[in-house]
């Protein structure tokens, strides 16, 4: 090999190397991004269940209208707030997380007042509704879950090295993790007197 071409070759091998993990962070990158998009579909399923849940109860109770507004209420604030998955900051996942949690508080409150209504635990539209809200609360903290190991996968990519050096020449930030509800580590209190 004539002494010119090895810098050509490492220089080569080079841009070859950064390619390749460039294109691996961008992979994680949008697999997190992806990830983060099921976390909402998750909760715009719940938002679509929850208006069938409120017209199914309307119609076979005479409910409490506040509790009704109430989720209605929360349900549109909820519905709101959204974020771009390419700008994920954990601002943006507080005040998201804090959207849903006003619409999990006032789903908690019907669902508790339903028990005053036999008639209405008997219909099988809801039982099925309270059903389709169970699977669909799972299937929220599993998306949330995943959406965090795709961006352990990305954040852990992006700060071993050589990761890091591309990360710092391309721009590539660590993205925000979703975190419990604060409180969410003391057990609810459940209270059944009316």
């Amino acid at each position: 090999m004539k002494k010119w071409m090895l810098p050509i070759v490492i220089g080569v091998i080079f841009v070859l190397w950064s390619v390749s993990g460039y294109n691996s962070i961008v992979g994680l990158r949008n697999n997190a991004e992806t990830a983060w998009s099921k976390v909402e579909s998750s909760y715009q399923r719940r938002n679509d269940l929850i208006g069938n849940l409120v017209k199914t109860v309307q119609g076979a109770a005479d409910f409490e209208k506040s509790t009704l507004t109430e989720v209605v209420n929360a349900r549109a604030k909820a519905t709101q707030t959204t974020i771009n998955a390419g700008d994920i900051t954990p601002d943006k996942i507080a005040q998201f997380q804090q959207a849903q949690q006003g619409l999990t508080g006032a789903l908690s409150k019907l669902l508790v007042s339903v028990e005053r209504y036999p008639e209405l635990k008997a219909n099988q539209n809801f039982l099925e509704l309270q059903s389709q809200l169970e699977g669909t609360e799972n299937r929220i903290n599993v998306a949330r879950d995943r959406y965090n190991d795709e961006v352990n996968k990305y954040d852990t990519k992006i700060d071993k090295f050589p990761g890091v050096v591309l990360a710092g020449v391309f721009g590539f930030d660590q993205m925000p993790r979703y975190k419990s509800d604060s409180g969410a580590e003391k057990a609810p209190n459940v209270d059944f007197k009316f």
